[in-house]
């Protein structure tokens, strides 16, 4: 955590002198190609859409997004493994899509097909219900499940159900749970009822602050920003974490001109709170993270090769 902190700042002191500094160094080509792995309108597709504005205003760059979602973002990794790695095709997934999701596929692709560019931002993923469910704590959530209750759990992708499983497995209840297609379906499954409760990543932020929602536990390996005095999922028993980032990447073999030029620009826009990206990241994802070169590189190999025991262990 302290790497991650170390080098958001970082980005965040020295992104005046990286604005005037990639666009030195490096041209792309022709037109960049961003392929977006998520829905359109949400806010991670915003985020990336409004990074590419601010860098095409900064740089005189043109971007072309285009969405190419499904399947956790490995439609995305297929259809950019083969582009021109010049820099003129990059793509924004989360780092799941590179760890979890390729293990699981094992579709003959790992991280070591791409160019690791840069993250923008965690998820602040927490167990989440509404506070009309009476519940304060996740031992409220565990005692109701003893107490015969069948408890909904909702989540947005395999990882997470395998998180949820376990979770269930550790406190001795076996919870119902549902897949959705995104953390808003998550959201809207709980605010209608039709969920008890689910993993969300940040969505759940406005709700929680206004008092509807209430954050049970963090699904990640260190405290909720917002809800700091919710167990995380080690608390819980759960030797796994559903840490994550959103994270530009290209194919694999891109020149190191060129990776460096990108990681600066699209980083120090991320860390800029008065841009409109820097901005949204701020209020939706609690604030930018960065990490590139060979700590990203760390990071995502690691994910890969830690999915497997997670798959593994959810399995038995």
């Amino acid at each position: 955590m302290k790497i991650i902190l170390k080098t958001a700042v970082a980005a965040l002191g020295m992104a005046a002198m990286a604005t005037g500094a990639f666009a030195a160094d490096w041209t792309p080509p022709g037109p960049i190609k961003l392929m977006i792995a998520f829905g359109a309108g949400g806010g991670a597709d915003t985020q990336a859409r409004l990074i590419a504005e601010e860098l095409e205003d900064r740089t005189g760059w043109k971007f072309i997004p285009e969405q190419v979602t499904g399947k956790g973002g490995l439609n995305l990794a297929v259809a950019l493994k083969d582009q021109p790695n010049d820099g003129t095709a990059i793509g924004m997934a989360v780092t799941e899509t590179l760890g979890y999701n390729m293990a699981a596929a094992n579709a003959g692709i790992s991280p070591a097909d791409f160019t690791g560019i840069t993250t923008t931002a965690g998820f602040q993923m927490g167990i989440v219900s509404l506070t009309t469910k009476g519940w304060t704590t996740f031992a409220d959530v565990v005692a109701a499940a003893k107490g015969g209750e069948q408890i909904k759990f909702g989540v947005m992708s395999p990882k997470l159900a395998d998180l949820a499983y376990l979770v269930g497995k550790a406190q001795g209840v076996e919870f119902n749970i549902v897949s959705v297609k995104g953390g808003k379906a998550v959201m809207n499954g709980v605010n209608a009822g039709d969920l008890d409760l689910g993993f969300m990543a940040g969505i759940q932020g406005k709700g929680v602050a206004a008092g509807d929602l209430v954050n049970l536990a963090s699904g990640l390996s260190v405290p909720l920003v917002q809800t700091p005095d919710a167990p995380t999922l080690a608390d819980l028993g759960v030797p796994f974490n559903g840490d994550g980032y959103f994270v530009f990447i290209g194919p694999a073999g891109m020149p190191a001109e060129a990776r460096t030029a990108l990681a600066d620009a699209i980083s120090s826009i991320a860390s800029d709170e008065s841009t409109k990206a820097g901005g949204l990241i701020k209020k939706a994802f609690g604030g930018s993270a960065t990490i590139k070169g060979a700590e990203l590189d760390a990071l995502l190999a690691d994910g890969f090769s830690g999915a497997g025991e997670l798959i593994k262990v959810a399995s038995e």
